[in-house]
């Protein structure tokens, strides 16, 4: 087999996620760490304004939410698991909210990119509902894909590139360290 086939082969075999859940540097730095997960991408989607800036999002008035686009390797981690950790790792029952940030771009949301991710997602919803993990009702939005724009360059890795940074230390370390903790067998390292 050539070895343009090869690449072919291999780049055939990754999907994508896009998922908003509060602020994109906490998922970003979890999803990171997950075993099956090549690329992480901060940014923006489910707005209307092409190529947004962070300030244009963070007025709300865009319709973009923070999200991360997840390249993964399926063979290693589904979609499903993938969600499972999004559930875990942050409150699906506040609308446009995670903890202190508040506004539409703080959303809790899957984009999904094609019907097997919608169904999949829907299955998630539905199990992790009738469990009654949470004590309110999961108000994700479950939309369609339709763009991603990246974040600017200072958003990319910044848990990574700023642990002492405040809210690194006081938000995002502690989910960290609970992923971690619950996930251990599912880490890259």
């Amino acid at each position: 087999m050539s070895l343009d086939r090869q690449q072919t082969n291999t780049q055939q075999k990754r999907e994508v996620a896009t998922l908003a859940g509060g602020c994109f540097w906490c998922l970003e730095a979890i999803f990171d760490d997950l075993k099956g997960v090549e690329d992480v991408v901060s940014g923006y989607s489910g707005g209307a304004v092409p190529n947004p800036t962070y300030q244009q999002v963070c007025t709300g008035t865009t319709g973009h939410a923070e999200v991360v686009q997840i390249t993964f390797d399926p063979s290693v981690v589904s979609f499903k698991d993938l969600l499972h950790v999004f559930f875990a790792i942050h409150d699906p029952t506040t609308l446009n909210r995670q903890g202190a940030d508040v506004g539409t771009q703080y959303r809790s949301a899957i984009f999904y990119h094609n019907e097997e991710q919608k169904r999949i997602a829907e299955q998630v919803i539905r199990e992790i509902s009738e469990a009654g993990i949470w004590d309110a009702p999961i108000v994700t939005e479950l939309a369609p894909f339709t763009a991603f724009y990246p974040a600017e360059e200072y958003h990319q890795e910044y848990y990574r590139r700023n642990p002492n940074q405040p809210y690194c230390m006081a938000v995002i370390a502690p989910k960290v360290s609970k992923f971690r903790h619950h996930y251990l067998e599912k880490l890259k390292r």
